[in-house]
């Protein structure tokens, strides 16, 4: 009889265990230290919000307060100075995308890309028509430069001769000189364009709620003094950002030209669709881009149906990576950081 007992103990102790240790839903998971952006967001999961307008509302914060320079108008000049958007919306119950890509003098990306979700059967729009749809769907047109981003151009085209840019096998010298740039063959050394969270940042945002919908979604401007026109891994589904009911979410931040050739967040949901956990999941996308680019910078944030998540990251010049989670289970937000592999 007491074996019994004590046999029934143990097993009521392992499944209290258990059960303190299954996070509580809805949450909400950003990259970096944006709280105000999860904050945000989480006041639209508290009140029985779903998780679609919980990613939106706060990617849209972070694009008002210009999140680190790298969200929002007035950061990361192209070449010739302006600021362009990028942001992506995705529905995990529905498996449905909006996006924008290099998005011109609208303010409001991650609320373009909700409208590319539901009022087209497009996935993503690019450029000055973007501007145009964005127009006809009510946004207001106006510049996204501002003095900072102006004097920032300025100092890199006039006082550092565009050094760094990310031109090569062209003429005159991208390394000494500013364009504009012709074909030219050579196989110059360029100089690499410094990767840092001030330079390649994006805000992803991963999100369940209260139903056990999952969403997931993005916001940038992008890499500084970029080649006028280039998007990067953001906007693009399974890179920036990827949702499935079935499975959970995943989003990526950092050296997006890098990481958008491998789809990280895409492989951190099929790692957890195979079993693995989203820590492991994250790690296994990490990894496979570090083997071919072992100086890129990166992270990967993944969450699972269950609202278990993890992270992994590289290059953070031997930081750690934040990220903001945000659920039942506290009174508050929590900073979480992992160290890079």
């Amino acid at each position: 009889m007491y074996e019994i007992n004590r046999k029934l103990l143990l097993s009521l102790i392992f499944l209290t265990l258990i059960t303190n240790c299954t996070p509580s839903k809805p949450i909400i998971i950003t990259t970096w230290s944006f709280v105000n952006a999860t904050v945000a967001a989480w006041e639209v999961l508290k009140d029985g919000g779903i998780a679609l307008d919980a990613i939106q509302k706060g990617a849209s914060v972070c694009e008002e307060q210009q999140c680190d320079g790298t969200v929002g108008y007035g950061g990361s000049p192209d070449e010739d100075g302006e600021t362009t958007l990028d942001a992506l919306l995705m529905d995990g119950r529905t498996m449905n995308v909006g996006a924008v890509g290099a998005l011109r003098r609208i303010k409001n990306a991650s609320g373009v890309a909700r409208h590319v979700l539901e009022n087209t059967k497009h996935s993503i729009l690019v450029g000055s028509l973007a501007t145009q749809f964005a127009v006809q769907m009510g946004f207001h047109e106006e510049s996204l430069t501002t003095p900072e981003s102006k004097k920032l151009w300025s100092t890199w085209a006039n006082e550092n001769n565009c050094q760094p840019n990310f031109w090569m096998n062209v003429k005159p010298n991208p390394n000494m000189y500013c364009g504009p740039y012709h074909n030219h063959m050579s196989k110059e050394r360029i100089q690499l364009m410094e990767v840092d969270r001030y330079n390649h940042d994006t805000i992803g945002m991963v999100a369940i709620d209260k139903n056990g919908d999952i969403a997931a979604g993005t916001s940038t401007n992008g890499a500084k003094f970029k080649i006028p026109g280039r998007v990067g891994d953001s906007p693009i589904p399974g890179s920036g950002a990827y949702a499935d009911n079935e499975v959970g979410a995943a989003t990526a931040t950092g050296d997006g030209d890098i990481m958008l050739r491998f789809l990280p967040s895409f492989l951190a949901v099929e790692e957890m669709r195979r079993g693995s956990s989203p820590t492991d999941a994250a790690l296994t996308a990490i990894k496979r881009i570090e083997k071919h680019y072992p100086q890129f910078m990166g992270a990967v944030i993944a969450l699972n149906k269950d609202g278990q998540y993890g992270a992994a990251c590289h290059g953070l010049q031997g930081l750690p990576f934040p990220f903001v989670v945000y659920d039942n289970s506290h009174d508050k937000y929590k900073i979480h950081t992992v160290n890079c592999v």
